[in-house]
């Protein structure tokens, strides 16, 4: 549900537009040859799959309407002439409520954080794992059946391992809040307790999952020769609604094994434990209807395993999936499309800041006006 602008090509040159959309048709070309392919192969692939296709059927236990929320976050740097501004935030979102049940979140809960910083090239490495670990602590706080992740559950570990090695290198107020917190949003060791716990799922009555939208795994479709391919397209083409494949060990994207580098002495044990978790991570493949593509499901393997609670997983993706124009979970949608106007929210947020320096300020104004600049050439309008 994108929304396109009234001129998309008004800045761009005329001759530019001209050769950008005659070059539309082969596009169109290209990709349906490659749709067309993945249809023309439907059967086969089933017929390959077959032994590892189940359906929900199998599984379906009575109906407990499962509560559950998604969580996602978004972060922005606006890059001045003299200084940085630095927004991070994440948000979490109770999804459709089952009809026997009461709103837990009447409201989003969110954790945000504007900051002024130095120039500093590695504040960005900092700046995304702020955000995850904001994400991480709403999940562990949502009181709900299922707690859905947008994106993966590895993604973290990237994501802090970015962070560790850029510490000493980061502006001081990011490093501080990332290790200290502030307020509500806790330090790095109830980060990392509360991300174990993500990746263990180990209570019975709350299960977490990740949910990635952009995938390039193709362990499937390079297992059936078919290279060029990934698996949740792929799969798309062949799952009929309420079949899934899996558990599957989840596999890493090189010969590296997961790491943390640098930990922090105050969370070395716990970091050892969430790595030995990523590396028990399982994969499943989804379709909850017929006009929704195949979720790519990340969870612990006391989910995957257990078909109970699994059956309770697909009860609240068929729940959740079922609002009409939206391919993604109900509350994921949602989070996501809260979360990502930090951006646009930012620009406005230095202007406003821009507004009150120049009343207070008692020097040459245009120097301040000057300092405020942004480096990027939309500012110079």
């Amino acid at each position: 549900m994108e929304q396109a602008t009234d001129s998309p090509f008004s800045e761009l040159p005329e001759a530019l537009v001209e050769e950008m959309l005659n070059q539309c048709d082969n596009l169109g070309q290209e990709l349906s040859r490659s749709f067309q392919e993945l249809f023309d192969r439907k059967e086969e692939v089933r017929e390959k799959l077959k032994k590892m296709i189940k359906t929900d059927r199998d599984i379906t236990f009575a109906p407990s309407h499962p509560t559950s929320c998604g969580v996602d976050g978004s972060y922005a740097i606006e890059k001045l002439l003299s200084t940085d501004i630095v927004a991070m935030a994440g948000v979490a979102v109770e999804g459709l409520a089952p009809p026997t049940e009461k709103r837990h979140w009447p409201k989003p809960r969110h954790f945000s954080n504007v900051l002024t910083v130095s120039h500093r090239y590695d504040s960005t490495n900092i700046v995304r794992a702020i955000m995850m670990a904001k994400e991480i602590q709403l999940a562990c706080r949502a009181p709900h059946d299922i707690v859905f992740f947008d994106g993966s559950l590895t993604i973290p570990v990237i994501y802090f391992n970015q962070a560790f090695n850029s510490l000493k290198d980061s502006p001081k107020k990011l490093v501080d809040l990332f290790m200290k917190g502030n307020g509500e949003f806790k330090n790095i060791v109830v980060t990392f307790e509360s991300f174990y716990e993500i990746l263990r799922s180990p209570r019975s009555d709350k299960l977490y999952v990740g949910l990635p939208k952009y995938t390039t795994k193709s362990e499937i479709a390079e297992m059936l020769n078919m290279h060029g391919h990934e698996d949740r397209s792929l799969l798309t083409f062949t799952l009929k609604p309420g079949e899934y494949i899996g558990p599957l060990a989840l596999k890493k994207k090189s010969d590296q094994d997961w790491h943390l580098n640098n930990i922090p002495k105050e969370i070395e044990k716990i970091a050892s434990g969430v790595i030995d978790a990523v590396n028990n991570l399982n994969v499943i493949y989804y379709r909850p209807y017929d006009n929704f593509p195949v979720l790519r499901i990340e969870c612990s393997s006391s989910v995957a395993e257990n078909n109970q609670r699994l059956a309770l997983l697909f009860e609240s993706l068929r729940l959740q999936c079922g609002a009409p124009g939206i391919i993604e979970p109900y509350p994921l949608y949602l989070a996501d499309r809260m979360v990502k106007h930090l951006r646009t929210a930012l620009p406005a947020l230095r202007k406003t800041t821009t507004q009150e320096m120049s009343l207070k300020w008692e020097e040459k104004i245009g120097n301040m006006y000057l300092a405020m600049h942004g480096y990027r050439t939309e500012f110079g309008k």
